[in-house]
C-alpha cells in the first residue's frame, strides 16, 4: 500500500495509519508531496516502513525503491492535491502516481483535510465529484474552521483502511 501524504498540520500523525495498515498485514511505502515532506518526521517514517520516502522523480536508470501498490491511501488530502488530481495535473511525483493509478485500476481512498473556506470554493465540490466518478473513495471528514488548525482529533486515519477493505476483498 502507498500512503500519499500532503502538506497539512496533521500529517505528522501519519504513523497512526502506517501502524494500522501494518497490523492489518500491509507492506506500506510513503510518497509525500514536496511540501508534505516538511510536515513529517522522515527518519521515523522510513524506520517504521523500512522504505525510503518517495517525493521526487527518479532517473529512468535508478531502481524502483517501492514495490507497485495494491492500494493507495491519501491522508491528509489537501485542497491543492484534490483539485490538481481531479484535473489530471501531474506536476509532482505524488500527483503522477495518483493520476496513473486511476488508469491502472488501483483501489484508492482519499481522506480530505480542508478548512470550510476552501471547501466553499466551487472547484472543491467539482473535484470531489470527479474523483468519486473515477471510483476514488472519499472519507467523511468535515471541514474545520479557517485558521483554526482544527479537526486533528476528529481525523480518522484508519478510515482509509475501512474504505479500501470492500474493494480489496472484491478483487480477490
Amino acid at each position: 500500500m502507498y500512503v500519499v501524504v500532503c502538506a497539512a498540520g496533521i500529517a505528522g500523525d501519519v504513523g497512526r495509519l502506517i501502524s494500522a495498515a501494518q497490523e492489518a498485514g500491509w507492506d506500506v511505502g510513503v510518497v509525500a508531496t514536496p511540501q508534505g515532506l516538511g510536515f513529517i518526521d522522515a527518519p521515523a517514517v522510513e524506520a517504521q516502513t523500512g522504505y525510503p520516502i518517495r517525493s521526487a522523480w527518479r532517473a529512468p536508470t535508478d531502481p524502483r525503491p517501492l514495490p507497485p501498490p495494491d492500494a493507495i491511501a491519501v491522508p491528509p488530502a489537501t485542497f491543492n492535491t484534490i483539485n490538481k488530481w481531479a484535473a489530471g495535473i501531474s506536476d509532482t511525483l505524488a500527483l503522477g502516481i495518483l493520476c496513473e493509478s486511476y488508469g491502472l485500476g488501483v483501489p484508492t481512498a482519499a481522506l480530505p483535510y480542508v478548512n470550510a473556506a476552501q471547501a466553499a470554493h466551487p472547484a472543491y465540490a467539482e473535484s470531489l465529484g470527479r474523483l468519486r466518478d473515477m471510483g476514488i473513495l472519499i472519507g467523511s471528514y468535515e471541514p474545520h474552521r479557517p485558521k483554526a488548525g482544527g479537526g486533528a482529533d476528529q481525523f480518522r486515519w484508519e478510515e482509509a483502511l475501512d474504505l479500501l477493505a470492500p474493494r480489496l476483498s472484491a478483487r480477490g
